[in-house]
């Protein structure tokens, strides 16, 4: 019986880390998990002795209260976190590229509102504001807002 009271504050330490770290919420895990810690006390009070039944209560709330601390320290969570920044950026802003407004280009995609213009030898994302463009039309750039391009047929 001594056994299976140990088994079940593993299990029952086992389910709550799993309810912490990989389950969000609370679940059928933590449900289980504090169902586990019961048990092995009532096992140990019921099968082996009184004594036997304080010390699973007390090595419980010993256990549960050092993991939980394990789990919450910084470091823990430093090491299963990914640790990677991104620190590239899809284009830079239309104007470092030279485009400024009342450049003219062509279209290469359908602008319906938003595809592809090249402008000088840059092929750029440019968008319309009130019509489709085909593709071939020749266009010009009526104004940069926030770094997108938008562009009227000429």
């Amino acid at each position: 019986m001594t056994l299976l009271v140990i088994t079940l504050i593993i299990a029952g330490l086992l389910l709550l880390g799993a309810e912490l770290i990989i389950i969000p919420g609370f679940g059928i895990a933590g449900i289980l998990g504090i169902a586990s810690l019961v048990g092995s006390c009532w096992v140990a009070f019921s099968y082996i002795s009184t004594t036997a039944g304080v010390i699973a209560i007390a090595v419980n709330i010993v256990l549960v209260v050092v993991t939980t601390l394990l789990m919450l320290r910084s470091k823990t969570w430093k090491k299963l976190s990914l640790s990677t920044n991104i620190d590239s950026k899809v284009d830079v802003a239309p104007q470092l590229k030279g485009v400024v407004a009342g450049e003219k280009g062509v279209t290469v995609s359908r602008l319906a509102p938003g595809g592809k213009v090249q402008i000088g030898k840059e092929i750029l994302e440019a968008f319309t504001r009130d019509t489709i463009i085909e593709a071939g039309t020749a266009v010009e750039v009526s104004e940069i807002e926030e770094n997108k391009i938008y562009v009227k047929t000429i």
